[in-house]
């Protein structure tokens, strides 16, 4: 039997929604919720009935048509309109994983009672959610203000028996919903299309789906940078916290002392050293690992607000009896920190990058390229140009996105965040560095082969049992994309 996930206003935090992924739950209305979205309803049906003046999004244009008033009678008209004229979208398919978070961030967001939608909407919104039926969504076409328009237009397309969706993989026309399911389209009412459209669920999924995925690479980050620290026969020196408490970043100090814990009890680490320092990709992991960990956290703030809050306009007040347009549909807070994201988890792959350098280049005892008989073998040689690729790929795209703006709408929308690309950008950037990683973890485990009999710290030959298991030590050449591929299945799937 299916756990269900009760919808409410109670904060929606990053462990709950990784807990409601990887236990497949099912999602469902509280009394809170369907009273909240009842009341609004009834209000903004009254307010419509009894007021002589245009309210925006209710019965106007949309846009620079916003003074344009629309008859009773073209209300639902103009919905289904908006939501079919803006299916814009462009480019790659979105994920199903990304559009499933998209359709709960935007009835998280719907439940609030500050939207004016119908309760019938936002509980076919849960229907698709429940049965895992994902709308084809498209990556390009979002300018990251007035809302994610186009992707979340592709969103809203099945609620009208209109475009295309994923059910097991596989794309099917919307019109299969009714004969599958019993799905009748829907009939949107007054601000219903606006409603869907309006909102930062695109961007905030994306963000989301990263910030899950970064919490987990920051793990892996700091036990690949151990083995390599063993596997480059490194001094402790540098992660005693009395370095570190001199300069008590957060970050900082949270990473050396993981440093520690991972290397306690290794025979390498506590050896006598004849090198005094040693290169600053491993001596200064506490550093750089900190500096991207407390970035993280101001965007971890920003997106954790962002997911449960109203991003649609205008906004329905029924207690203090106000209809407001306001600008809750731009993104530029999730635009400026997917780029201070993307910056941040790019270094973690270039210093992962230096240190794959130094452990193939003839080192601290290590052979050439870690083969034993080089020349005859080209061993590690190739991987670091492919991490040194990637790691330049990444710093390519880190250029921000939120710097740029272009106008729209005739001058209405004249200020825009672009986050929508930041957020692709980002998802480029978080797997190329799982990649990167992997191929560290690749080498460094290779290089501790030739520390033998010396061995690591009991968590670290733990880590490289299991992954010897998938990607054996290379006595001679073979074909190395398909080890490294085992190598990021391995970050992927390895539960420590």
């Amino acid at each position: 039997m299916s756990q269900i996930h009760y919808i409410d206003s109670t904060v929606l935090g990053f462990s709950q929604i990784q807990t409601l992924i990887d236990g497949n739950y099912k999602l469902a209305l509280s009394e809170e919720a369907v009273s909240k979205i009842s009341n609004a309803r009834a209000y903004l049906d009254k307010k419509q009935k009894e007021s002589e003046y245009p309210i925006y999004g209710v019965n106007t244009g949309f846009g620079s048509l916003c003074n344009i008033k629309i008859s009773e009678g073209k209300l639902t008209f103009l919905q289904e309109n908006l939501v079919m004229s803006h299916a814009c979208g462009l480019g790659d398919k979105v994920d199903d994983s990304i559009v499933k978070l998209m359709l709960l961030l935007k009835i998280q967001s719907l439940s609030y009672g500050n939207s004016g939608v119908s309760l019938g909407l936002v509980e076919r919104l849960i229907q698709l959610y429940n049965e895992d039926v994902m709308p084809l969504v498209f990556e390009l076409g979002s300018l990251g203000a007035s809302g994610d328009l186009a992707p979340l237009a592709h969103l809203a397309l099945p609620l009208l028996g209109k475009g295309e969706v994923s059910i097991n993989g596989k794309l099917k026309k919307a019109s299969v919903l009714k004969q599958k399911f019993g799905w009748e389209p829907l009939v949107l009412q007054s601000k219903e299309g606006l409603a869907l459209l309006n909102g930062t669920q695109f961007m905030s999924a994306y963000l989301l789906r990263n910030v899950l995925k970064t919490k987990r690479l920051m793990k892996w980050a700091d036990k690949i940078a151990s083995i390599s620290i063993d596997a480059f026969d490194c001094n402790m020196a540098p992660f005693d916290d009395l370095v570190h408490q001199v300069r008590p970043h957060k970050g900082q100090i949270e990473t050396a002392e993981k440093i520690r814990e991972l290397l306690k009890g290794s025979q390498i680490a506590e050896n006598q050293k004849q090198n005094v320092q040693d290169p600053y990709s491993f001596r200064c992991v506490p550093q750089v690992h900190g500096a991207t960990r407390d970035a993280l956290r101001y965007v971890e703030q920003t997106l954790l607000t962002e997911i449960n809050s109203v991003t649609d306009n205008p906004n329905v007040f029924v207690e203090e009896d106000k209809i407001i347009s306001g600008g809750n549909f731009h993104g530029q807070a999730l635009a400026i920190s997917a780029d201070v994201m993307s910056i941040a988890v790019s270094e973690i792959g270039n210093i992962s990058e230096r240190r794959i350098y130094q452990l193939v280049s003839d080192l601290r005892g290590l052979p050439t390229f870690q083969v034993s008989s080089p020349g005859l073998h080209s061993g590690f040689m190739i991987p670091q140009y492919t991490a040194a690729s990637i790691v330049s790929q990444n710093k390519q795209l880190c250029t921000p996105a939120s710097v740029d703006s272009i106008v729209s709408s005739n001058g209405q929308e004249d200020h825009v965040s672009m986050g929508a690309n930041a957020v692709t950008k980002l998802n480029r950037i978080v797997d190329n560095v799982e990649r990167i990683l992997a191929i560290e973890l690749f080498n460094a485990s290779q290089a501790m082969y030739f520390r033998l009999p010396m061995t690591s710290s009991p968590t670290v030959e733990s880590i490289l049992k299991a992954f010897r298991k998938k990607v054996p030590i290379v006595k001679e050449d073979r074909i190395m994309s398909s080890e490294i591929t085992k190598a990021i299945n391995f970050i992927k799937h390895y539960e420590y």
